[in-house]
This record gives structure tokens, sequence and C-alpha cells, in this order.
């Protein structure tokens, strides 16, 4: 594979840029891209800096206690396995018989990266200032976002605008939805099935809990739906219990899948569903609620108002409408510092179905384009 050659006058070119980084496999070690995109931020004479996260940091303008106005660009590098080989096809029906580029991380999200470094090239920020932040482990477990947002020099921390790039056609997208997953744990006593009546059937007490999933939603004090989010929701998704088909189980293991919607919180979350179980399941059951183990916060739910002035001013420029995004993101860590948006070009899923994270995974190239001229626009409006 030859290195990256943006165009003959050394000018940006998003589209060969996005043909050689989908190219660099990063499903596994996202070091190769890393680099690549180090090297390519090098060619445009600007120095970059991999922080202690693993995070790709490089900035433009004033320094941030100088400016009036400061917006940081993220994405992420890292994709899902298994890695899907490049191809560009210059008819494809996705695209009415326009470009694609297919390939493993073309739209999620090498497509949106290829389009903000565009846009972080294009301008001259003179009053304002941009940042570059790009983290290496949405997929898995955001520790290059949670580096970035909790370190002592944190770039969102005195931002005035985040946009992460993620592939939503195009729309500007103002909240999404947290995810938080833990267990349900019930423990009771074993007992010969002959005699079910001398234990204490842990699987049995599942009826309760579904019982008391179904209604979670319905207490008083549940949080109201979103007016763009609509309802949380909790999902049980893999149960385990029992050691032999003659016993009554003593143990039984339920995990859950919350979508939640703003206000609520992940501690808000533990402490309600907790208590709303214990008073479901019998006293004779032991019950424990725990979140599954993970070195960084669970992406919360967060959401921006429709009105602050980088949704507006970017959905002016892109043309697309204002919604929520249907995927977490690391929005999530960014929302609580400035107003964020989620942005780019590529499609979750299609007419034909899913797109990332799918072996049919492609991105438009005129919307690559697009999505560069429209986050050139709006930074010069903002920054400039």
């Amino acid at each position: 594979m030859t290195g990256f050659d943006s165009s003959a006058d050394g000018a940006f070119d998003p589209i060969a840029f996005l043909e050689d980084a989908v190219q660099h496999a990063s499903h596994e070690d996202v070091d190769p891209m890393r680099e690549f995109l180090c090297e390519t931020l090098a060619d445009q004479g600007l120095e970059a800096r991999v922080d202690g996260g693993g995070n790709v940091l490089a900035a433009r303008g004033p320094p941030a206690a100088d400016t009036e106005t400061h917006v940081v660009l993220n994405t992420h590098i890292d994709t899902v396995s298994p890695h899907v080989p490049f191809e560009r096809d210059e008819d494809a029906a996705e695209a009415d018989e326009g470009a694609v580029i297919r390939g493993r991380g073309s739209c999620d999200a090498k497509g949106p990266l290829a389009a903000i470094l565009s846009a972080f090239f294009a301008v001259e920020p003179t009053d304002g200032r941009v940042t570059l932040a790009i983290t290496p482990d949405e997929e898995v477990l955001s520790t290059g976002a949670y580096a970035l947002v909790s370190g002592e020099e944190s770039p969102t921390r005195d931002a005035d605008a985040v946009i992460v790039g993620e592939p939503t056609g195009l729309d500007v997208c103002t909240a999404a939805k947290g995810r938080f997953q833990g267990t349900i744990h019930l423990s009771g006593a074993n007992a010969h099935a002959a005699e079910p009546e001398t234990g204490i059937n842990a699987v049995a007490a599942l009826e309760p809990v579904l019982a008391a999933i179904r209604t979670f939603d319905e207490r008083d004090d549940a949080p109201p739906a979103h007016p763009e989010l609509g309802a949380a929701t909790l999902t049980p998704t893999v149960v385990e219990g029992g050691e032999a088909t003659n016993q009554v189980p003593a143990d039984c293991a339920l995990t859950v899948d919350r979508r939640s919607v703003p206000p609520e919180t992940a501690d808000g979350f533990h402490e309600a569903f907790s208590a709303h179980l214990r008073a479901a399941v019998p006293d004779d059951v032991s019950l424990e609620f725990r979140f599954t183990d993970r070195p960084t916060p669970f992406l919360e739910a967060w959401d921006t108002d429709p009105d602050a002035r980088v949704v507006q001013t970017l959905a002016d420029a892109a043309g697309g409408d204002v919604r929520p995004f249907t995927a977490a993101t690391e929005a999530s860590y960014f929302a609580a510092d400035a107003p964020t948006v989620v942005f780019g070009p590529g499609v979750l899923a299609d007419d034909e179905g899913a797109v990332a994270h799918a072996p049919r995974e492609y991105v438009r190239v005129a919307d690559v384009r697009e999505a560069a001229n429209a986050l050139e626009t709006t930074l010069a409006d903002l920054i400039a």
C-alpha cells in the first residue's frame, strides 16, 4: 500500500485520504491508522501529539485563553471486526449510480474523519481556535475519550462547541440515549426437585423480576419521555441459572440493557431500579443488581439545545434535518462541557439493511465532499 498523496500541489483531498484510510485496518490495532493520521497532519504542516489516552491532538488558531470561540472536532479511528476490503465503485446503486467507497470504516467513522480533516485544514482562524481530537477506542470502552475529558488540560473543558463525526446522513443530531448494562443476581437455596417446597427457587423468582422490568418506567417518579428521544427502554437480554435438571436452582442471573433519556443518570437508574426490584421479589430470595464492570463511565443520555448556534449554523450549511442520533457515541462525554452535535456523511442503515458495522459498509463520495464543505462553512462562521 502506498503512502497517502492528497494532490499534486499538496492540497488536502478528503476522498484520496479516505481511500487510503480505509485500507489501514484498525479493528484490532489502531497504531497504523494513528500513524497515518499523524503523517497526514505533518504533511499539512501541522504538529500533532498523541496523549496518554492514545488520542491524536492538533490545533489551529491562537491559544485558547486568547480566543473568543473554541470549537473541538472529534471522531474515532477504531473500527469493528472483521475488516472489509476497500473498493471504489463508480456506478453504485446506493448512490443513485454515483460513486461510493466501500470497506470497513468507510462510513464509521473514516468518512466523517476525512470531512473533518478537510475543514480543519481549510480554515484560517484569526479570532477563534479549532482543536482536532481523535480518539482510539470509541467502539469498545472509550478510554481515550474519557482521558480526553478528565485530564488536567482537557480541550473540551473550555470549548464553545463540539462537533462529533459519525454517519448521520448529513443531518445534525442534537441528542442520543444513554446505554447502561447490568446483571440482576438472585440467590435462593438448593433442594431436590421432588420436594421443591424445601428449597428457594431462584429461577422462579424471575417471574416477579420480569414483571418489575415491565413496570419500571410506569412508576410515579419515572423520567418522562424525552421530546426528541422518546421513552427510555429496559430490556432483559441474557439469563443464566440452574445446575441440574432435577434440582431446585439456588442461583440465577439476568442481564438487562437500559437505554436512558435525560435527565436520568447511571447512578440514578441503579438506585431506582434496585429499589423497584427489591419491592417485587420475595424476601427469602437474596437480590443484588450490579453494573457490568468497565474502566470508564457508561455513555449517558445527552441533549443539546436545538437553537444553539453550532446547531443552526451547521444545519443551514448542510441542508439536512435536526434530529436525535440513534446510537450511543462519545458525544455523551463532551456534552457536559459544551453544546455538542453529531454530524457526518454515511448512514447507519439504508433501505436494504445495516451499513455501519456490516459487510456492505459504504459511504457516498458526494456526501463526504458535502460534509467537508458544510463543516468548513460552519467553522468559518464560528471561529474565523
